[in-house]
């Protein structure tokens, strides 16, 4: 009798994640599989809940809406900073990931949305919050 996956099972996976237009934000082709514990909050909850009942070498695609993923864009996740304040060293093209540092110290990674002569407008939320996605996972062990 094959083993079924069960919340608190450390298991191995490999996975190709798309977005909504087919193409690819992640996948672990080439890399070794991904490890975590089920049911531990490790890993995104809609990929989490799909793996209880899967048995070794099972593949299957799951679609993870966004809110079982990295949540709905918060606009309000967005700071319009004077350009004047950003130092000079600093890229500025849309889409560079920075990080900023708040004043407790806690780093957050933070995406060039905007840039105008007299602003720059960085974006805190998640590069995929608001996306739908779809994984295609392969249980390679429950270790």
């Amino acid at each position: 009798m094959m083993t079924q996956v069960k919340a608190g099972d450390k298991v191995r996976i490999h996975y190709d994640g798309t977005l909504a237009d087919g193409s690819t934000f992640d996948s672990s082709t080439g890399r070794d599989p991904l490890e975590f514990t089920v049911g531990s909050g490790e890993i995104i909850p809609g990929l989490d809940k799909a793996l209880p009942g899967m048995e070794t070498g099972e593949k299957k695609t799951v679609e993870v809406p966004c809110t079982e993923a990295y949540g709905e864009r918060n606009p309000e996740a967005t700071q319009s900073v004077p350009r004047e304040q950003v130092p000079e060293d600093i890229p500025l093209d849309v889409g560079t990931q920075l990080q900023l540092q708040t004043p407790e110290g806690q780093a957050v990674p933070v995406t060039v949305a905007e840039v105008t002569e007299e602003k720059v407008v960085l974006d805190a939320n998640h590069p995929l919050a608001g996306k739908d996605l779809t994984f295609s996972i392969e249980l390679v062990e429950i270790v």
